[in-house]
């Protein structure tokens, strides 16, 4: 059973802004979303910028008891469900419940509420640690109270593979359905670790850009003078559908999911493959999975994550899969403007491929200023750029060499 599976609903909450209109007019003009960290002291850090979600309210979409029972990532989730689901118009009820479920993806859960907690034990005693610390941070607390908000009883999992995690979590949530398992799931993923131990940690590692002075410049995939990620925080929930449960409902349809890869690097904890073999194996299996020959692909939403290592690893994937077509390629990180989500990533850039493919316009590659003669293939540099593009990928690649890869296409009837 090889059933179709559309998208009906999106909800972003990100750097760029919450919802999905203020994001997608902020990637669509070159907006960054990147500036000075305000929450915390970075003076002892090398990196002191970040893609930091500002003017959220978590009051606006959560009572004040979830407020506080909760750590801020699952907030931003919940949010982004909500408006997935206006955006979806999908009732769930005793009459479909057991159909719909909910997979997400995140990296490292509630760290925010993990080191709060670690001051208050090591501080007042374990007696002053609130009892809803535990679910307030474990990752499947997003699928578990995305389904308790809605009465979603299907498969229900979090998917925690890194930087890959949101574009795995779609990538099942698609199977699931097109399997005949469910009949509608809600998916993505979702990341807020904007903390001095996870800003630190980046840091040991030299992974960041110290472009401290310029935060707006900083995050520049495939550009020269790129020196290391940006970290950000936020999350994007898809709604998606089995077509004749949408249509049969007059739902709206942004894309249909055609095609998923996923593969291992098995080479390193934190580098990609220097050829972008995983990456390579991971984009010929989307495209296998999806019945598309490399030709038939319009865009790319690379992983492009603004590291050395990273941007010129998947440039070399990409021309390895797609030979002279790799030159015809629209490709663009929006990484650029929103920094790298992490766990969140994939979900996000699942929802910028849908809405390029929905309104011909392609996110540009913000701060590409200084080619780099090894990554040269056409990035969208700059400025966005109205395309009919019928066909999409996402790309997403996570330390411990996990890759995930999601192919979207207009939607035509059959």
């Amino acid at each position: 059973m090889n059933r179709r599976v559309v998208v009906t609903g999106l909800g972003m909450v990100t750097p760029l802004g919450t919802g999905v209109e203020e994001n997608w007019e902020a990637a669509c003009s070159g907006m960054s979303g990147i500036g000075p960290i305000t929450r915390f002291d970075t003076s002892d850090f090398t990196c002191r910028i970040a893609g930091e979600v500002k003017n959220f309210r978590s009051e606006d979409f959560l009572d004040k008891r979830q407020v506080r029972r909760m750590d801020v990532f699952i907030h931003y989730a919940l949010a982004a469900a909500r408006m997935a689901m206006e955006d979806s118009r999908l009732k769930i009820d005793a009459s479909n419940g057991s159909r719909v479920g909910c997979v997400t993806g995140t990296g490292l859960g509630g760290l925010n509420m993990i080191e709060h907690f670690h001051n208050v034990v090591m501080t007042s005693g374990p007696r002053r640690i609130s009892p809803f610390f535990i679910p307030g941070i474990i990752a499947n607390m997003v699928p578990g109270q995305i389904a308790i908000e809605y009465g979603a009883k299907g498969p229900n999992i979090s998917i925690e593979t890194a930087c890959a995690a949101s574009c795995h979590a779609v990538g099942e949530a698609f199977r699931f359905i097109r399997e005949g398992i469910a009949d509608a799931m809600i998916t993505g993923g979702v990341e807020a670790v904007l903390t001095p131990l996870a800003l630190g940690g980046f840091c040991s590692m030299r992974a960041l850009s110290t472009r401290n002075d310029e935060p707006e410049k900083a995050s520049r995939p495939f550009d020269l003078d790129r020196d290391g990620f940006i970290m950000g925080e936020g999350s994007g929930i898809l709604v998606i559908e089995e077509l004749e449960n949408a249509l049969e409902r007059g739902a709206d349809i942004y894309a249909e999911v055609i095609g998923y890869g996923l593969s291992g690097d098995a080479y390193h904890v934190s580098a990609p493959d220097p050829e972008g073999d995983g990456a390579a194996n991971c984009i010929k299996m989307a495209l296998d999975f999806a019945g598309l020959r490399p030709a038939d692909l319009d865009y790319i939403n690379a992983h492009g994550t603004s590291t050395p290592l990273n941007d010129l690893s998947e440039n070399k994937a990409i021309k390895r899969v797609f030979g002279e077509h790799a030159y015809k390629l629209a490709i663009s990180s929006t990484k650029s403007m929103t920094g790298h989500l992490l766990g969140g990533a994939g979900g996000v850039e699942a929802i910028f491929a849908a809405l390029t493919i929905k309104h011909g316009i392609i996110p540009p590659t913000i701060n590409y200023e200084n080619p780099d003669p090894e990554c040269d293939l056409d990035y969208v540099p700059n400025v966005a750029r109205k395309a009919e593009v019928r066909t999409a990928m996402s790309c997403s690649f996570g330390f411990g060499g996990t890759n995930a890869c999601l192919i979207l296409r207009a939607y035509e009837p059959s």
